[in-house]
């Protein structure tokens, strides 16, 4: 009986843990930022702080963050191209820079 059971558990395991990989590879972005945030990592080569990008993008400015992100791509001689991309954007003149812009962009009649 116990093997009959774990027959049948372990068949349907299976189908199950292939259910759940087809699904982990489908997209759902829903909202621009998400979007943004997917392509920071993207171009950052950093796709395990995905999450991280996604909330950056949704407090800071799209454009002046994908320009910081593509900037920091390009230079070769850095190592942990993610955690350059969050020093730069946290210096201060970077964080007041993102920030007004941002403030500004919520402010736009519409």
């Amino acid at each position: 009986m116990h093997n009959m059971v774990m027959k049948l558990f372990g068949d349907l395991g299976g189908k199950y843990l292939e259910e759940m990989n087809k699904r982990g590879q489908k997209s759902r972005v829903y909202r621009e930022f998400q979007l943004i945030g997917l392509e920071i990592s993207q171009i950052l080569g950093d796709n395990a702080h995905k999450a991280l990008y996604i909330k950056l993008a949704k407090k800071f400015d799209k454009s002046r963050l994908l320009s910081l992100a593509k900037s920091v791509a390009e230079k070769k001689d850095i190592l942990n191209r993610g955690a350059y991309f969050m020093k730069v954007l946290h210096s201060p003149a970077t964080t007041s820079l993102m920030k007004n812009e941002k403030i500004n962009e919520q402010n736009k009649p519409q």
